[in-house]
């Protein structure tokens, strides 16, 4: 009987250990790799590899903390100093929204999502909406049946996607510059509003009034009143004389404050707005090399993917330093938290 319950004991052990909680967690999607790099919000290790598929960009985490969805996309890489004629032709078989169980770190499946996703947001539990940029398109995708459940001509070369308070999902298009808001129930363009120049993310305020659009050619951030979705302002970016390039606002993230952080590209440095004042407070220099995605953790620290450096950097944006770069080799892209 004892040899009995030691087996029940140790069994026991086995199985809460199989589902213990996990501290907050940060994925970096690796563009070059396949893979999503998982680091420990804490103390900053890199705690786990999981190969995803081709190209992951795009990343975000379900409502529930349960599930890490991922843009894979069967389009070779273009970008600055590549002859895209050259390129191979597209594998739209890898294209899809691949779906991590974030208990065990597997790929459990991976979703139709029209061709060559790159950002997308989540609507709801069910619904997500994705950018396909060789298309024109935002495609909406059912999650519980697992496909697509419609598609919506956007603007010209779609990017950033952000879901609004009222459930519209906004879309950059960085060949028009401007918005297209997207009723995903329906599904169709609702209004299109005028950004700046090549506009790449989107993010909302915590109170829901504002909208942020980073502007990468203008080096602009257009400021848009949620309710009439109109432009009530504009920030310009100021070329710091020491920075390698004039900044080219890229990624954008929110602080529970109402500041706005925002990735300079191949300036190399990270912008905080004061939402509230309308106004630039500070630039943080020297973040990584061409830094793009950017996510608050729940500690307040902010994590930055340096694709040509092949790292991440945490920030304390409380006094503008850099806490430490973290290795993650390849070319990292996009970012989410998990609490």
């Amino acid at each position: 009987m004892r040899a009995a319950a030691r087996a029940l004991v140790a069994l026991a052990a086995i199985v809460a250990g199989c589902h213990r909680s996990h501290g907050p967690r940060v994925f970096v999607t690796n563009e070059d790799d396949g893979t999503v790099v998982v680091i420990d919000a804490r103390s900053f290790d890199v705690i786990d590899k999981v190969n995803v598929g081709q190209r992951p960009r795009g990343v975000r985490v379900s409502g529930d903390g349960k599930w890490l969805y991922v843009a894979l996309s069967g389009s070779p890489r273009g970008g600055p100093g590549i002859d895209e004629s050259r390129l191979p032709p597209p594998n739209r078989s890898a294209d899809g929204i691949g779906v991590v169980d974030l208990g065990d770190l597997t790929l459990v499946r991976t979703i139709p999502s029209g061709p060559d996703p790159e950002s997308f947001d989540l609507v709801d539990d069910h619904t997500l909406v994705v950018s396909n940029e060789e298309t024109a398109e935002a495609s909406i995708v059912d999650l519980d049946k697992r496909k697509l459940r419609g598609r919506v001509d956007t603007g010209r070369e779609p990017e950033g996607v952000a879901t609004a308070p009222d459930h519209t999902v906004w879309v950059t298009s960085e060949t028009d510059n401007l918005i297209s808001v997207v009723d995903p129930g329906e599904p169709r363009v609702v209004t299109t509003i005028p950004t700046g120049a090549r506009p790449r993310g989107v993010a909302f305020t915590p109170d829901g009034t504002r909208a942020l659009v980073t502007g990468e050619n203008d080096a602009s951030i257009t400021l848009i009143d949620v309710r009439t979705r109109r432009q009530t302002g504009r920030i310009e970016l100021p070329r710091d004389a020491s920075a390698p390039s004039p900044p080219r606002p890229m990624g954008i993230a929110m602080t529970p404050n109402g500041k706005a952080l925002v990735t300079t590209g191949r300036a190399g440095a990270v912008a905080v707005i004061d939402v509230a004042a309308g106004t630039l407070t500070t630039v943080i220099p020297n973040v990584g090399k061409r830094p793009w995605g950017i996510a608050v953790a729940p500690s307040g620290l902010v994590f930055t993917a340096n694709g040509p450096s092949g790292d991440v950097s945490v920030i304390d944006p409380a006094t503008s330093q850099i806490v430490q770069h973290i290795h993650t080799g390849g070319s990292p892209w996009g970012i989410a938290i998990a609490p």
